[in-house]
């Protein structure tokens, strides 16, 4: 499965103003809200924070047309779902009125959600590393006991192939960058691929770098924003945390493995393919921002994204990532 590239006739967000929102959650949930109603930041979704008349919050997230299947929503949505009932904290989008937890109007998808407070986990110490540890390995066992029915699949032949497609629809300042950026990103997949073959791939977070960890006082941390979830390999929640490359984070890493075995063996996690990944997700940044540009947010991009100096860059840190993997692999 893979994100919808060129959709025809989709519904946009230009009619999804504030009182809008309102009477969508309060038809939604069978409660009537206040007046207040803030948008919230967000670079693909429009999220809302909305008062609720008996004092709760309740966050309105409405997806971005085209991006995902219902069904690829629903796959987002059931995991968080069965997350929360094994009392993994996380924060699961709240049932209408239906019983329906992904609603629809007018061809938009959305969903609401329990407002949580908090903020980014920092630099972690040594007992939070553990706990880091054994959350994902709690989420990575549940993850595991089916998979997605619609979600994108983490290997360079199937979502690295499918981004570099798009990537390469973009336009290129010259024809010789396009073929320079694509010969690159080849030799990175022909190197990686056969790493990936016969590991075992469930049900991940997909984005787990630490602005995703909210910190609560006197709380367990909690994993939020599922949007990228995907059917990937487990070490895939493991290497956005560390504070640098494979070489230079071995003590970061070998305490999260310590919290990971209290509930799943780290033999499950290869960690070959820690550098690999970081090299895919260069490639997935990069489409996802073509995509921002062709979906009109190129204004939310760094000045200067797709000219001709943004592409030598991306060609000569894709030069280096290649050598970080050759030297972590040995060769």
């Amino acid at each position: 499965m893979k994100p919808v590239d060129e959709p025809v006739a989709l519904p946009d967000f230009s009619e999804l103003t504030p009182d809008r929102v309102i009477e969508l959650t309060e038809a939604t949930l069978g409660r009537r809200c206040t007046n207040l109603c803030r948008s919230l930041t967000s670079y693909i979704n429009r999220v809302y924070d909305l008062e609720m008349e008996d004092g709760a919050w309740v966050v309105a997230k409405f997806y971005r047309p085209g991006r995902w299947s219902r069904a690829a929503l629903q796959d987002e949505q059931d995991f968080v779902r069965e997350l929360a009932e094994q009392e993994l904290p996380v924060v699961a989008p709240l049932a209408g009125r239906s019983g329906a937890t992904l609603q629809e109007h007018a061809g938009l998808y959305f969903a609401l959600f329990p407002k949580r407070g908090g903020r980014p986990l920092d630099e972690p110490n040594d007992a939070q590393w553990l706990e880091l540890g054994r959350l994902l390995a709690r989420v990575h066992a549940i993850g595991a006991l089916h998979p997605p029915r619609d979600r994108i699949e983490l290997d360079p032949k199937v979502s690295t192939a499918q981004h570099l497609d798009y990537i390469l629809r973009s336009a290129f300042p010259r024809p010789a960058l396009r073929d320079r950026y694509a010969a690159v990103v080849q030799s990175v997949v022909e190197l990686i691929a056969p790493l990936f073959a016969g590991v075992e791939k469930l049900r991940i977070h997909g984005d787990c770098h630490r602005a995703n960890i909210l910190c609560r006082p006197g709380e367990p941390f909690h994993l939020i924003d599922f949007d990228d979830m995907a059917r990937g390999p487990a070490v895939q929640d493991l290497w956005m945390l560390l504070p640098g490359h494979l070489r230079d984070s071995r003590r970061e890493l070998n305490l999260i493995l310590d919290g990971y075995e209290t509930f799943r063996t780290s033999d499950a996690l290869d960690l070959r393919l820690i550098e690999p990944l970081r090299a895919m997700r260069f490639i997935h940044f990069t489409a996802w921002c073509a995509r921002q540009k062709a979906d009109g947010g190129f204004a939310r991009l760094l000045p200067g994204w797709g000219d001709e100096a943004f592409w030598q860059q991306e060609i000569a840190d894709l030069e280096r990532q290649r050598q970080e993997i050759q030297d972590s692999l040995g060769g």
